[in-house]
């Protein structure tokens, strides 16, 4: 028997965003229901770590690939951040690593976000919103830098972006909106 089991998303900004729950949908199992709320406007930290779990859900996304430390209340909460970190360092312990990141002005930080020993971080900016030409653009840009991995830095780049990247690129490439919810499949099935 298939139990209904039901996923919470945080999105940082304003909801609705069916863009994200549709990518979500698509990689959780058939029977989940998927709760969406923008949930951190105009919060302070003491007071998002004192908000009860979404509506019910059996788990929860914080619809963000941001760095967030550690706060009381966060166990158990899904960051596609640290998947997205950790499947990098296990797939490339050693090597150049290639990131799209929304804006060519947080290049440095996001840099030095996943840098560590023993890798080289390049990256070059990729709009959310790009269209095919831009993508591949991009990609281009980044096939220059020669990377071993890609990682697409941004819970709102798509299937679509990562299959020109890939093919454009030719190494293999992260996604984090399904990297993540390929995790969350792991947890509701």
């Amino acid at each position: 028997m298939i139990t209904e089991r039901t996923l919470g998303i945080a999105t940082i900004g304003q909801a609705p965003r069916d863009d994200i729950a549709a990518l979500f949908s698509e990689q959780a199992p058939s029977s989940t229901r998927i709760l969406l709320r923008g949930c951190l406007d105009n919060l302070t930290d003491e007071q998002i770590a004192q908000r009860p779990p979404m509506d019910g859900a059996d788990t929860l996304v914080f619809a963000c690939t941001g760095e967030f430390p550690p706060i009381d209340g966060d166990a158990g909460v899904i960051f596609p951040s640290r998947i997205l970190n950790a499947l990098a360092e296990s797939l490339l312990p050693r090597g150049r690593l290639g990131l799209l990141i929304p804006l060519p002005e947080q290049s440095n930080k996001l840099v030095a976000k996943w840098q560590r020993t023993g890798v080289e971080v390049v990256a070059e900016a990729l709009r959310p919103s790009a269209d095919e030409a831009e993508t591949r653009n991009a990609a281009e840009r980044l096939a220059h830098l020669t990377p071993d991995l890609v990682a697409m830095d941004c819970m709102s780049y798509t299937p679509n972006s990562k299959a020109i990247v890939s093919a454009t690129v030719g190494v293999p490439t992260l996604l984090a909106i399904t990297a993540t919810g390929r995790v969350i499949r792991e947890l509701l099935e």
